[in-house]
């Protein structure tokens, strides 16, 4: 998207942010401890970095790791060339087809966790599929993690908003894991957030302190509203996410060198007549291209965009957006993503068909990102000895040593004759879903897990919420 020089100007922007203009870290000491020691100034709870110390922290963080799942089939590498998608998280809405929009449940949490584990394009289940708004906010983060380590097998983030609950979420980690595979493997990490502009609060700081203590991942994500959260210019909102993300990173390092991290970004433009915020705007794209140009030149994981809509419903407007959004993402190079299905409504609900009809695309995305041979076979070399010109291929050994595997096939696609779609009953593309939605949830099994580890999970769930008082806030 941008030429070296360019690059070189919006690195030497975020640099210059972290020297001269400095980053609050509030409400831990324990995070200006750290700074001081490390050689940062801290004035206060303002602290300003030297380039070169940012540098040589985020240098220690590896450039690739794995995430190791409870069934080793599913672990995924993160970094490099390799993109893992995950669900929308932390709508606190959801909506479906015949039930429309309400509150999230723990049942509709469970559904959700499981239609993850049954949609293959997921390669991850992500942590808050929707907010189990029946469940005080004080002991929810443990039915999440129960079910996410029950409901699949796939790997998984962990709770943040509090330092009790990343601790579960670690303690929980152990149990499921045991103490040999965590302590030398990554199977567990957190996602925090940045408070734009150039505020890291407790919360990151006490996260990133549990996690990569524990020798786990953070993915660090400035979400910036172009023109509230930072300058409403583009190249301006890169260099701001770009300098409040690496200086993120480089706490987890000061934390424990070598901790997995993954750089994020989270840009969306706005209407400056409403200030709603907007999604699938090119602005946006852009930035998705430029951060995985600045996040291979810093030699880090990324995390970006997703398939995200402003719009209510799985419809047009949610399809528009989600592609561009999607597209520009995997073009990027982000090697984690979350949001990649489910997102509706700018991240305030998630959708039961968009889930299904997002993870149909993810599966073209895939295809896309495999790419295609350019051997004999390939090329169709030996194709032209079967046809002749002005002949066809339709019979051809070359056609039918392929056709299974020549071309993606999207489930939530109908490109059957009019006629066949009015006999199906006319279904459109969200009606679809919502069938394919329930089927898999009848079809759905849980995966095998040792009971006495189960038992162990749900003892500790049980003993930690006897310990708990309720809160809903």
């Amino acid at each position: 998207m941008l030429d070296e020089e360019a690059l070189a100007r919006i690195e030497s922007q975020a640099f210059r942010l972290l020297e001269q203009v400095g980053v609050e870290f509030r409400d831990d000491p324990d995070s200006l401890r750290r700074w001081r020691q490390a050689g940062a100034e801290v004035e206060g709870t303002r602290v300003r970095v030297a380039p070169e110390l940012v540098r040589a922290l985020l240098a220690t963080a590896p450039a690739e790791f794995l995430q190791v799942a409870r069934n080793p089939a599913r672990s995924v590498l993160i970094g490099g060339r390799h993109q893992v998608f995950a669900p929308v998280y932390g709508p606190p809405f959801v909506r479906d087809l015949e039930r429309g929009r309400r509150y999230g449940s723990l049942e509709d949490f469970h559904r959700l966790v499981k239609l993850t584990h049954q949609l293959a394009p997921l390669h991850h289940s992500g942590f808050v599929t929707c907010e189990p708004c029946d469940v005080p906010v004080s002991k929810r983060h443990l039915d999440m993690l129960l079910a996410h380590m029950t409901l699949t097998d796939k790997p998984h983030l962990g709770a943040i908003t509090e330092k009790s609950r990343a601790e579960d979420s670690i303690a929980m980690a152990r149990l499921l894991h045991g103490d040999d595979v965590l302590d030398r493997h990554c199977v567990i990490m957190g996602n925090v957030n940045t408070n734009s502009p150039l505020l890291v609060d407790k919360v990151v700081t006490e996260a990133a302190a549990v996690y990569c203590g524990a020798g786990q991942g953070i993915i660090a994500v400035p979400f910036i509203l172009s023109g509230a959260m930072g300058p409403v210019t583009t190249a301006a909102a890169i260099a701001q996410a770009l300098a409040e993300a690496m200086i993120v990173g480089a706490y987890t390092q000061l934390v424990r060198a070598g901790a997995p991290f993954i750089l994020g970004n989270f840009l969306s433009s706005m209407n400056l007549r409403s200030g709603a915020p907007t999604f699938g705007m090119p602005e946006p794209l852009m930035s998705n291209l430029v951060i995985g140009q600045l996040a291979r030149r810093l030699n880090l994981p990324l995390r970006c965009g997703g398939a995200l809509t402003a719009s209510k419903v799985a419809d047009f407007q949610a399809a528009a957006e989600s592609a561009d959004s999607m597209l520009s993402t995997i073009l990027g190079g982000a090697n984690f993503v979350l949001h990649a299905a489910g997102w509706l409504e700018g991240g305030l609900a998630t959708g039961y068909e968009k889930l299904v009809l997002d993870a149909d695309r993810l599966g073209a995305y895939e295809v896309v990102l495999r790419g295609f041979g350019t051997d004999d076979a390939a090329l169709g070399t030996d194709a032209y000895r079967d046809v002749e010109p002005g002949g066809h291929f339709l019979g051809s050994a070359h056609t039918l040593a392929h056709y299974t595997t020549a071309f993606y096939e999207a489930k939530l696609s109908d490109s059957n004759s009019v006629e066949q779609w009015e006999e199906q009953g006319s279904k459109d593309a969200a009606r679809r879903a919502y069938e394919r939605w329930n089927q898999l949830l009848a079809d759905y099994e849980p995966p095998a897990l040792d009971p006495a580890r189960r038992e162990a999970l749900e003892d500790y769930v049980a003993r930690r919420k006897a310990a708990l008082p309720d809160a809903w806030c």
